[in-house]
């Protein structure tokens, strides 16, 4: 399914020269594993850390980074995606599932804290933003945070 994602950098000089790549197949990935079957739309802007921390601070109301953010662009229920529910694109009619913002300096970072390396950083901060675009959360730390978790580790192929 050929599904647009439209990538722009706010900062020039991050490096990640396979960042792109590395979201669209992500992306690709989160929305298979989803078994959504209609072509989707969405936007990432990549940026660093004084960057997310000004977008947070105006849309969150939180004046610190983070390492991605999501912007849905329509209410969906967690594992029951209908496109009849959603906006679409009047040119292309594909639908518009909103936007993620990617800290490429944070998503470095994080990749050697936990040891997987910047690459699978940058895929599960993919997925894990596909998800909230798709009416995932984890804002509690009971049954839509256990679901969230099952969902990212199940699309990134994780054993334990």
């Amino acid at each position: 399914m050929k599904h647009d994602v439209y990538i722009t950098r706010q900062v020039k000089n991050l490096g990640h020269n396979n960042a792109a790549a590395l979201v669209k197949k992500a992306v690709s990935a989160a929305l298979e594993g989803e078994k959504i079957n209609c072509e989707c739309s969405l936007s990432v802007l990549f940026t660093d850390d004084e960057g997310i921390r000004a977008i947070n601070r105006e849309f969150r109301a939180t004046d610190t980074p983070t390492d991605v953010l999501s912007f849905p662009m329509n209410e969906l229920t967690p594992g029951s995606f209908d496109p009849q529910e959603c906006e679409k694109d009047m040119d292309s009619g594909k639908v518009l599932l909103g936007d993620m913002v990617i800290d490429l300096n944070r998503c470095q970072a994080q990749g050697e804290e936990f040891g997987h390396g910047f690459e699978r950083e940058i895929a599960y901060l993919t997925v894990h933003s596909v998800l909230h675009l798709l009416g995932y959360d984890h804002m509690d730390e009971g049954p839509q945070k256990a679901l969230m978790r099952a969902r990212e580790k199940e699309i990134m192929g994780d054993k334990n």
